[in-house]
């Protein structure tokens, strides 16, 4: 793949805002109260390139409530702690077929979660961390948050109560998981952690900073810091590759060919490893959870760039 030259992804980012802005579909998630409640009219564009270099469009400096997008974070915690095997014997790194909060998909694997982007594994993913209670493990995620995006991220205490309220679902999960033997810490301790992790606030910015950091194999670009070992990288795209949209990874896949992380906030980062990182944020969302706009308009950037990964010149 050739070097991609700045008036390229400049121009590139303002067509890829472009074809999305005009889209009305989808509607904002309405389980959570503070998201039904954000404009659904915001609309951000952002790419980070391996060397540092950043470029916006909109509202892409606007916070918004990360949500599923903080699973790949700890997911990056947690490889770098226990390593990537540990990880996948304990999580798993397959596709469930189902929604991201689905009993079902537990059910059907004797309580066992498939994936650490989904919420059964997520909630795993967060107990596998070596804590002494609930604040310290909340610490290291959110120690692994700031050091992606290169800046101090903070938690909304409005975002974490409108969670904290309605998150039943998820504690059945938690004990799901328990009664499997696959939650390593008090369940309703590992609930209340992830629900934290998912009500920090974030900018597409900082999602094309993280995103940019693994395409760099670790080093955050901005802050020149190594945040992940480099072999720990890989395994963290692969997980994004399988679920990071949830019921349409596989469509994602086959369309834009490149590892992302969606989130019912609003919010989505894709990665072109080596190269840079395409983040996007619009409230609403389409009906398996996937920002409407954002997803337009990162495929559209994918696109012009030649980003697919899946397009290889194995033939002259």
């Amino acid at each position: 793949m050739s070097k991609i030259e700045p008036d390229q992804i400049a121009s590139a980012l303002t067509s890829g805002y472009a074809v999305a802005a005009p889209l009305t579909q989808g509607k904002n998630a309405d389980y959570i109260p503070f998201l039904a409640g954000v404009p659904s009219g915001l609309f951000g564009l952002a790419i980070v390139t391996v060397d540092g270099q950043i470029y916006e469009h909109g509202d892409a400096r606007h916070e918004f409530a990360v949500e599923s997008i903080s699973k790949v974070l700890t997911l990056a915690a947690a490889i770098e702690e226990v390593g990537p095997e540990q990880l996948r014997a304990k999580v798993g790194a397959d596709p469930t077929g189902m929604p991201f909060n689905s009993v079902t998909a537990l059910e059907l694997h004797d309580d066992r979660p498939l994936s650490p982007l989904v919420n059964a594994g997520a909630m795993a993913t967060v107990s596998l961390l070596t804590a002494t209670n609930a604040e310290d493990r909340w610490t290291k995620i959110l120690a692994m948050q700031s050091r992606l995006a290169g800046r101090a991220i903070h938690i909304s205490d409005e975002v974490n109560t409108s969670e904290q309220t309605t998150n039943f679902h998820n504690r059945a999960i938690a004990w799901l998981l328990y009664s499997g033997g696959n939650m390593f810490c008090d369940p309703m301790e590992a609930c209340d952690v992830y629900t934290r992790q998912c009500s920090t606030l974030v900018t597409a910015v900082d999602l094309a900073v993280i995103g940019a950091t693994l395409a760099n194999g670790g080093i955050n670009p901005v802050t020149q810091e190594r945040v992940l070992q480099a072999d720990n990288v890989p395994p963290i795209l692969a997980e994004m590759m399988m679920e990071g949209l949830y019921d349409t990874s596989g469509d994602w896949a086959f369309q834009v060919g490149l590892p992302a992380k969606s989130g019912v906030g609003g919010g989505l980062v894709a990665v072109a490893p080596g190269k840079l990182a395409i983040a996007g944020f619009a409230p609403p969302l389409d009906p398996v959870g996937n920002s409407v706009k954002a997803q337009a308009a990162v495929a559209a950037v994918a696109k012009t760039l030649g980003l697919n990964l899946f397009h290889g010149s194995l033939c002259s």
